[in-house]
This record gives structure tokens, C-alpha cells and sequence, in this order.
């Protein structure tokens, strides 16, 4: 190949978006950052929204970076677009915005679960869906629309998940991505059309679903008014790519096999292992276990775990305190305290969004029985130890459902770079875990509009080229009784809370 092909990556998360440029000579890929821009919600009176259209005028700021120097906008090949779950807007018959899309952890959420389970069981609801039961999903955001009596349902004419609205500012097309769909358990799992008769029982508009599109299909062009936004040309293809974030970082891991488990680490954990199709049974159920679309016909088998999202928090709140602390100095602070000294539950309810999590943390740990972690040091290792034991409780729960055992956890995106939360893993799960691609949403998310593109021939092909981008890190495992002691401990707190 005389000149690398040029592919834009728009990767959009909770706390911040980044427009990457992939380079593909044929064999592996160069990422390199464009635009990064900070994200999170805006409250107005009293509830959390998403700014969009602040976020759409960054993503055509980045675009705007592509057409200089190397990245000359005749080199672009094609530009794709992933998310975080869940979230969606509601567009009026003429297209318009009705309202600025509502923030996943906002209170407007709180009590709709058990709203939805008095009209359909939830066994039913998961049998139908194959979904983790989270008051964050969007069908009980829109739950809790229709208990509110909001307008905007009576107005809305199309409902695009979040990845597709950007998609459809781009390029003027409306269609909802198979794998972000699935996220919003509105989705049928088996027949992989949208749930009408669940969403009619549950009183939920459906005459304002798009249509479902897989991934590595072309979207459309870019809009004239865009083109000229951002100097780039018109005919750029953008692409539908697995635009649930999560897709495109599993899309991506090099050796991913039925003997691995994987954990995309950011924001949130998200662990489990690709199936050929949907597992849905009592064990699932019983475990909260999700299946969601994956790139290629499969199914991420996975359970939503709160994630670095706890430390996250904390050092904000610190901040506001007026002590800065880099993830660096976290983590060496954390080393030095004596371990399992304090365990938490991530996923206990009072650590959803409390505006102050080191005082959650605090609070928990005195409902559990246990003296509170007083020092910066000793709450960040109550988080990372409590994770990499959740870590290994769903470990041994994925093995249940798929019948044998898992050899290596493969830990992709930010959290991969955490070195002691990757050895904890090693340590609580008892099998090697291998650490990287750090930028494997967006490394993901190239391969699939290469793969769109034709410039790749498959999964298996991108999964190679990653693996040639990029250098692998693996953590083997300490022999420790006492991660078994503490396991049984957040067993307990996880019965207890569930009870």
C-alpha cells in the first residue's frame, strides 16, 4: 500500500470524547489523538442532562483537525462514531431535538423498576431481552416518562440511541445500531427485532423506533452543511461501527477465545466472554447477567460492574476539597496501606451517585460492620480490592454459564494501564490476566470500518492487525488464601443487600 488509508474514530465517553485518526498500511494500524474534549452532564433544575449539542460542535472541531498535514481530508477512508449505553433523544416529525437528553444516572429513574415489574414480571422482561436488570436502561428511562405523563412521548416521531443521533446530525440518515440497541433492553435477544409486545405492556410507545442496521454497514455521507463545518469533503462515508463503546473494545482484543473472559475498564467494568448466542436461563437471571450485540454476530455475555467510576468520584470530591492527586500518586498511596483492611460491595445503591463518594464508601463500610478507610490511601484500596474480588466472583459465575473453565482475562481500555488493579486481578481470579489495547474502543472501532471499507476481511483479520499495533502487558497470579477469605465476606455483603 503506496499511502496509508485514513479512518476517523469518534469515540464518545461518560467523561470525555476523543476524535483519533487510524492509519492502516495494510498490516497494522497507528492511532494517534486529534481532539479530546472534556464530557459530562449539566444539571438544570434538579435533573442531570447531556449537553449535545456542545458535544457535536467538538466532534466537528476534531473533524476540522483532519485536514491538516498528513491527515488531508482526501485521505479520509471513513469515520465511525461509538457511545456510552443506554442514552437517547427524541426527534419531533421534522427531525428536531424535543429536549436535551436526559443523563443515565438521573433521579427520574429511581422506582421505575419496580414500576415495571408490577405490570410484567421480571422474569418475563429478562426472558424477552436477555438484559442486566439496571434502572439506568432505557426502557426504564422511558418508563418513567410514561409515569410522568411526559409530553415530549406525545411529540416524538423518532427515538435514535445516542450514537445515532450524532450519526444522523452527520449524515442526515435515522437508524438505530444493532449493538447499542440491545443495551437499551428494548430488544428481543433471539429474534433481534425491538420488543413491541413487552414495551406495549409496559405502556411504552413503539411506533417511534428506528430501523435496526449492523455494524460495519455504511450510514451515509457526510451532510453539505458539515462538509463545509469542518473542511472536510462530502463524499466521507460515515459508518455504522459496534457504536456501543463496549462492541468496539471487544471487537478488538487480540486472543479473545472461548477459554478468556475480558473486562473493559473505564468508567465501569465491564466483564464477560463472546457467545456464539444468547444465554438465557435461570442461572443468568439469578446471576444479572446481560447479553448484549457484539460486532460479527456474537453476543457479549457480560455483567455490568461499577468501575473505576468509585476512584473516579473520590478524587473529585477531593478536588473539591482543594487536594489535587494524580492517578499515579493514587496508586501509590494505595500500595502502602496495609491490604484488606475494608471491602465494599461495588454496586451497593448508595454508591450510584452520592455527591460524596468517599463518604459513601465511609458509610458502607460502618453498615457492613467495619472501621471506615480514613486516609486517601486506604480508599482507594478498598475500591480496587473490592473490585478485583467482584472480578473474580463473576469469573467463577461466567464459568457456570458456559460450562468450563476460563484460563486468562484479557483487560482492555483505560484501566489496563492500572497496573495494581490489573495484579489485584491476577491475584482474586487465580489465572493470568493479560493487560491492553489501552485505546481498544477506538482501535475497535478503525478495524470495523476497515472492515466496512473492505480493507480488512473480517473479525479475526482486524483482531490480527490490533494485535500487530500494539504491545501486551500479562500479570501472573500470587498464591493468597486471603483473597478467598474476602470473597466469601463480599459474598455475604452482595446476599445481604440483595435480601
Amino acid at each position: 500500500m503506496d499511502h496509508p488509508r485514513k479512518f476517523v474514530a469518534i469515540d464518545l465517553g461518560a467523561s470525555s470524547g476523543r476524535l483519533l485518526l487510524g492509519r492502516w498500511d495494510g498490516s497494522r494500524f497507528d492511532v494517534s489523538e486529534v481532539h479530546r474534549f472534556i464530557n459530562g452532564p449539566v444539571t438544570t433544575l434538579g435533573h442531570l442532562h447531556w449537553d449535545v449539542l456542545s458535544i457535536f460542535a467538538e466532534i466537528k472541531s476534531g473533524l476540522a483537525c483532519c485536514i491538516s498535514g498528513e491527515a488531508r481530508a482526501d485521505g479520509i477512508a471513513g469515520l465511525g462514531l461509538d457511545t456510552w449505553g443506554v442514552d437517547y433523544a427524541l426527534l419531533d416529525r421534522q427531525g428536531r431535538m424535543l429536549g436535551n437528553p436526559y443523563h443515565y444516572r438521573d433521579k427520574r429513574n429511581d422506582g421505575t423498576m419496580e414500576l415495571a415489574f408490577g405490570r410484567v414480571p421480571r422474569h418475563a422482561i429478562y426472558d424477552a431481552t436477555g438484559i442486566q436488570m439496571m434502572q439506568i436502561n432505557t426502557v426504564f428511562q422511558l418508563l418513567s416518562m410514561v409515569r410522568d405523563g411526559d409530553p415530549q412521548l406525545e411529540l416524538a416521531k423518532t427515538l435514535l440511541p445516542m450514537p445515532n443521533l450524532f450519526g444522523y446530525w452527520l449524515s442526515g440518515q435515522k437508524a438505530a445500531e444493532y449493538t447499542f440497541a440491545t443495551t437499551t433492553q428494548c430488544l428481543e435477544a433471539r429474534d433481534r427485532r425491538w420488543a413491541v409486545d413487552l414495551l406495549a405492556k409496559l405502556d411504552i410507545p413503539t411506533a417511534f423506533l428506528p430501523p435496526i442496521v449492523e455494524p460495519a454497514t455504511v450510514l451515509g455521507t457526510l451532510l453539505p452543511d458539515v462538509a463545509a463545518d469542518t473542511g472536510l469533503p462530502e463524499s466521507v462515508p460515515v459508518i455504522n461501527v459496534g457504536s456501543h463503546d463496549t462492541a468496539s473494545a471487544v471487537a478488538a482484543i487480540p486472543g479473545l477465545d472461548a477459554r478468556s473472559a475480558y473486562i473493559s475498564s473505564g468508567t465501569w467494568s465491564l466483564m464477560g466472554v463472546e457467545a456464539p448466542g444468547a444465554v438465557i436461563n435461570d442461572l443468568s437471571l439469578a446471576g444479572n447477567f446481560t447479553n448484549e450485540g457484539g460486532v460479527g454476530g456474537t453476543i457479549r455475555l457480560l455483567r455490568n460492574i461499577p468501575g473505576l467510576w468509585l476512584i473516579q468520584e473520590c478524587r473529585r470530591q477531593w478536588q473539591k476539597e482543594g487536594s489535587e492527586y494524580t492517578w499515579e500518586a493514587l496508586l501509590d498511596r494505595a500500595e502502602r496501606e496495609e491490604p484488606f483492611r475494608h471491602l465494599i460491595d461495588p454496586d451497593a445503591p448508595e454508591l450510584l451517585n452520592p455527591q460524596d463518594m468517599p463518604a459513601a464508601i465511609r458509610g458502607l463500610c460502618r453498615r457492613t460492620g467495619q472501621e471506615p478507610p480514613e486516609t486517601v490511601g486506604a480508599v482507594v484500596r478498598c475500591c480496587l480490592e473490592s473490585l478485583a474480588l467482584r472480578y473474580r466472583q463473576t469469573l467463577e459465575d461466567l464459568e457456570q454459564l458456559v460450562g468450563h473453565k476460563l484460563e486468562v482475562v484479557r483487560i482492555v481500555g483505560g484501566g489496563s494501564q492500572n497496573r495494581l488493579l490489573c495484579q489485584m486481578a491476577a491475584d482474586a481470579c487465580g489465572v493470568p490476566v493479560v493487560a491492553g489495547p489501552i485505546e481498544a474502543t477506538a482501535l475497535g472501532n478503525l478495524m470495523v470500518q476497515a472492515i466496512a471499507t473492505g480493507d480488512l476481511d473480517g473479525i479475526e483479520a482486524g483482531r490480527a492487525a490490533v494485535a500487530a499495533s500494539v504491545t501486551l502487558d500479562t500479570y501472573e497470579p500470587h498464591s493468597d488464601a486471603a483473597w478467598q477469605d474476602m470473597l466469601g465476606r463480599l459474598q455475604g455483603f452482595v446476599a445481604h443487600d440483595a435480601g
